[in-house]
């Protein structure tokens, strides 16, 4: 009998004596008045053993039975189920095999089978915890995972997440580099989706922000520096209206940083288990499972009911936007070069000025090009460099035939003559006209 038992007992048997009331009983053993009663009752007719619980020492009645133990066992000793947890563990052996243990049971059951063991905690840095923001699409932190997803059955493959600081909403792509191009076709996706965010928050990455030259010979920046030209990206959040915020470590944008942890544990077991070998299967997988999984049972409630989400304005244009953007000078024959080809401006649109004026070329995601002067937008076409002539061949020249010889000079003996330094020191004044 427990402590907390004999104290029951003691309690009922003065309530029985009448020493106390049945609702002061009630009240020191943390029940009832109704339930006093009925212990008082047991107590009459079994004696003390009434405060203590009839199961003991006899197995539960909603313990799983030894067939389902075995066979849960036997699934989960699989290699594609390597590493599950019992959490993840028991959902999967509900939805994929019928088969439902309690969480906490498939714990002992897997500890006891040798299929996982407990973790021990680090002891982590206490730290104030920052404020959620209190709006739907206020702050978006976004951020790109290089892991191994496929764990060796296909390609790198590289994850893009965008998650809500309010909500912790999540959206994501697989691709296969992490470049501006794939970036910007996720951030056309999640406007298209939801709407332009506020403000987005990211680290620092050269896709986000181009960094200041430093010489060599400093070892710091000076305090005074010039605004840098923003990236593609930078760019097309100008555009959109977008506010960008660069973080300056990852503790600070640690919401994003554990979903990916999440993601590395839970994602990579689903994609194991799904099979996924390539981009397109993982990807499926991504937005049919763990995207909706994710924005069902991880996804809180915001502060505020209002979505800070905004829709395109009417002067905002989104392919423009998430375009590469180039600056180009018009040629005389009116022409511009990109990335080594040639674009004919349509003769309809030629108009004044715009022979040597700088025009902007936008590369769109859909491989189109689009040139814009002024307000304006240009048709252009690819056109082939015009063919250069090659130069004729210039012609031999012959030599040309040497003068004969004067008379009498080849008769002339240079070695019985004077040298020139000697020649040079006679004073002719002093000399007759000829040379002995």
């Amino acid at each position: 009998m427990t402590q907390r038992e004999r104290d029951r007992l003691v309690a009922l048997k003065k309530a029985r004596k009448r020493l106390i009331r049945q609702r002061e009983a009630a009240a020191e053993v943390g029940v009832t008045e109704r339930h006093i009663r009925r212990l008082l009752v047991k107590l009459r007719e079994v004696g003390d053993r009434a405060v203590v619980h009839g199961l003991r020492g006899r197995p539960p009645n909603r313990r799983t039975s030894e067939k389902l133990r075995e066979k849960a066992v036997r699934i989960l000793s699989q290699e594609v189920y390597r590493g599950f947890g019992p959490t993840l563990a028991s959902e999967y052996l509900a939805n994929q095999h019928g088969v439902k243990i309690g969480r906490e049971a498939l714990r002992q059951l897997m500890l006891g089978a040798g299929l996982w063991r407990r973790r021990r905690r680090k002891v982590e840095e206490v730290h104030a915890w920052r404020a959620r923001r209190s709006s739907r699409g206020e702050l978006v932190q976004w951020d790109t995972s290089e892991h191994d997803w496929l764990e060796g059955r296909g390609e790198r493959l590289y994850l893009i997440h965008m998650i809500d600081d309010a909500t912790s909403e999540l959206m994501g792509r697989f691709v296969r580099q992490d470049s501006t191009e794939e970036n910007l076709r996720l951030l056309g996706s999640y406007v298209e989706r939801h709407g332009r965010p506020a403000a987005f928050y990211t680290d620092k990455a050269s896709l986000f922000q181009t960094a200041a030259k430093t010489p060599r010979d400093l070892k710091q920046l000076p305090r005074e520096q010039r605004e840098m030209p923003p990236t593609q990206i930078g760019r097309a959040l100008r555009e959109l209206g977008i506010q960008w915020i660069g973080a300056h470590s990852p503790q600070a944008k640690g919401r994003i940083e554990r979903s990916f942890g999440t993601a590395q544990d839970r994602l990579v077991k689903g994609l194991r288990v799904a099979g996924a070998h390539t981009l397109e299967q993982a990807n499926r997988y991504l937005e049919e499972e763990f995207l909706p999984w994710w924005n069902q049972h991880l996804r809180v409630a915001p502060g505020n009911a209002t979505d800070a989400h905004r829709a395109l304005s009417s002067e905002q244009d989104l392919a423009a936007a998430l375009s590469r953007v180039e600056t180009r000078q018009v040629a005389n024959d009116y022409t511009i070069r990109l990335d080594g080809q040639i674009y004919q401006i349509a003769r309809p649109d030629v108009r004044p000025g715009l022979r040597g004026a700088n025009v902007r070329v936008e590369a769109r995601l859909d491989g189109a090009i689009a040139v814009r002067f002024r307000e304006r937008y240009l048709s252009v076409s690819p056109c082939q460099p015009r063919p250069k002539v090659a130069a004729a061949p210039a012609a031999a020249r012959k030599p040309k035939p040497r003068s004969p010889a004067a008379p009498g000079f080849g008769r002339i003996d240079l070695s019985r003559s004077l040298p020139v330094w000697r020649a040079a020191q006679i004073d002719r004044t002093r000399t007759r006209d000829s040379l002995e």
